[in-house]
């Protein structure tokens, strides 16, 4: 508040100083207009009595028109002059040379627009150094880091969840601030910098504030790329400025969001670019070396591309300590979930850990985005709480994106579309080693028209041959599915995203993870380090796993031709399908005839027209879909 009310005031002066100069230009701005005639046509109108008074002062004459007009002029040098006005009956008023002149407010009113301008330039280029705590356009050497002191509401370790590892490391450099004495006299010293390393959303920089809430001192925050510009020289001034203003705060956190804006390995520097960073990186590592742990001055870095940063950076005595910040598992999750569910009303049905296995790859931003989602669901609908239902739906939204249901598509269409997922959803409950269905569906969203999405049953960190071979029978089944029911010439474009699948999966089991007997446990991922024969004998294996899927899948769906039959005529009937019901139409149970009025948790719905002539894969779990 006393950074605005002082730039009003600012404004508020240079407002005012403008308008003096204007004033201080225009001195007879606020008088009557004034007439200025030639010298000739005033003593004309003398002559013709037309002139009622006039005041003379130097050679400079002024006066009334018998009319009322006011008039200007200048007159020569005329000794007769004044005896013809008087013999023309005007009335004449003479004021010796600067008689009513004070010298002091000629001089002011000379030099006043001078030391307006002055000022206002003075002040306007103060404002611009000064204004914005640091961030003026001539700050160039001044720290843009923003010192947060949170007295109220500041975030603690019970803010942050899912990432109990990460919080153990960083207890040490809270104890170290409350009580610094506790290292020191036994001839300990703390890491000089803390560098948290993780994917994007995972919580690092709410971590970097969670240690200084929990100390209680002020908190730096700052991005690396706010060090680099295109002048030579400010990003070392600003590293050297943001340093200062930690030890003049000491004790204190200073955050630097995103590093390697900075902190990339250090090349030849054959551009004046790369040499500003350069000088930039050298006195930061300078500075990380100039200041004791006694001072009080807590670095936290955080980076999701540790591998570019420069070798001198991770040395010990600077960012000796890496502190790994990874997507949280499914108990991380649920940990997650229940810090933001406590902010919204909820519904009795609500389950975290259902959300939380429903949700695998899901950073603590994302869940964030999740449960913020499921709000808006919940407002629009004109609800009280929140339900199960809504969270459902925003999943589905963030991984598949929205409904389209404002087009419509042709019948036929959806008909092939319905027969494409039953084959994908019979391939994922019939496949040995198939992550559990979760949910088939033919409502368009996004760029898709339909997809099977399947959940892990828990996070999986490693994949057996089985089931990498699994995913393969399942991605080329909704192609099998088309041809057995149209043949071979009618198949369409909905099998591209699969395809690419398959053959991903294929190459990444024979090249990478060595699950071919012919290539063996070689890696062959860069096609440069292999001759061209091993390249050939990898093509023929993808090709062979490829076939040998394409084959199984189709023999599986001959099989179960009436549940394959069955399933798409209950996905156009309804549209959408839990995996529970994907699992009764196939042991041929009937389903519930009755239609729901809403959207429920089991995602079941009656059939409307809906439309959409593109689709295409979407991420999360695993999705088989059909796009355009």
């Amino acid at each position: 508040m006393k950074n605005i009310g002082r730039n009003v005031a600012i404004w508020v002066v240079i407002v005012l100083a403008v308008i003096g100069m204007l004033a201080a230009f225009q001195p007879g701005g606020s008088r009557q207009a004034v007439q200025k005639i030639a010298y000739s046509d005033f003593v004309h109108d003398v002559e013709r009595h037309e002139v009622r008074s006039v005041t003379i002062r130097e050679q400079n004459i002024s006066g009334v028109l018998t009319n009322g007009t006011s008039f200007e002029t200048y007159a020569p040098s005329d000794p007769s002059m004044v005896s013809r006005l008087t013999a023309a009956g005007v009335e004449v008023t003479a004021h010796p040379p600067q008689s009513d002149d004070n010298p002091v407010l000629r001089y002011i009113a000379a030099y006043l627009p001078i030391i307006l301008m002055l000022g206002l330039g003075f002040m306007v280029f103060r404002q611009m150094q000064n204004g914005g705590a640091g961030r003026g356009a001539m700050s160039f050497g001044k720290s843009r880091a923003k010192m947060m002191v949170e007295k109220k509401g500041r975030v603690t370790f019970a803010d942050v969840a899912g990432v109990d590892e990460a919080k153990e490391d960083l207890v040490e450099i809270v104890d170290f601030l409350k009580d610094p004495h506790k290292f020191t006299r036994l001839g300990g010293r703390l890491p000089k910098g803390v560098l948290l390393v993780g994917p994007p959303g995972t919580g690092k920089t709410l971590l970097a504030r969670a240690v200084a809430g929990e100390a209680n001192v002020p908190f730096f925050s700052v991005s690396g790329s706010d060090f680099v510009e295109m002048f030579v020289g400010v990003g070392a001034s600003r590293v050297r400025d943001m340093f200062e203003q930690g030890k003049k705060n000491a004790p204190c956190i200073i955050f630097i969001d995103e590093i390697d804006a900075v902190g990339r390995q250090r090349g030849a520097g054959l551009g004046g670019g790369n040499d500003e960073r350069e000088q930039t990186l050298n006195q930061m590592l300078v500075e990380m070396d100039g200041f004791d742990s006694n001072e009080g001055v807590i670095l936290i870095a955080a980076t999701n591309r540790p591998d570019v940063l420069d070798q001198a950076l991770l040395r010990p005595g600077r960012f000796d300590r890496q502190v790994v910040v990874p997507n949280p598992d499914m108990l991380g999750r649920e940990k997650i979930l229940q810090v933001h569910l406590k902010k919204l009303p909820l519904s009795a049905d609500v389950n975290p850990r259902v959300i939380a296995r429903g949700t695998p790859g899901f950073s603590g931003a994302e869940l964030a985005n999740l449960v913020n989602e499921a709000a808006l669901f919940a407002a629009r609908q004109n609800r009280k709480v929140v339900s199960m239902a809504q969270f459902e739906e925003a999943r589905d939204k963030i991984w598949m994106g929205a409904e389209r249901r404002s087009a419509v598509i042709e019948e036929e269409e959806k008909r092939m579309t319905a027969y494409h997922e039953a084959g994908h959803a019979i391939a994922s409950v019939l496949t040995p080693g198939t992550t559990p269905i979760h949910k088939a569906t033919i409502v368009p969203r996004g760029r898709t028209l339909g997809m099977v999405m399947s959940l892990p049953d828990k996070d999986p960190d490693v994949i057996s041959r089985r089931e990498a071979y699994a995913r393969i029978v399942v991605a080329v089944a909704g192609r099998v599915a088309e041809e057995i029911i149209y043949g071979h010439d009618a198949v369409t474009s909905g099998a591209a995203s699969d395809i690419s699948q398959a053959t991903s999966t294929a190459r990444s089991m024979v090249a990478q993870i060595g699950m071919s007997e012919l290539i063996g446990m070689v890696d062959c991922t860069d096609r440069s380090q292999i001759s061209g024969q091993t390249g050939r004998e990898i093509d023929q294996e993808v090709r062979k796993l490829i076939d040998q899927a394409y084959g199984q899948c189709k023999h599986t769906l001959l099989t179960h031709i009436d549940a394959l039959h069955a399933l798409a005529a209950a996905l156009v009937e309804y549209e959408t399908l839990t995996g529970e019901e994907v699992k009764k139409v196939i042991r041929g149970e009937p389903l519930g005839k009755e239609e729901e009025e809403e959207y429920s948790f089991n995602g079941r719905r009656p059939s409307v027209p809906s439309s959409g002539a593109m689709s295409g894969a979407a991420s999360g779990g695993e999705v088989a879909s059909q796009p355009a």
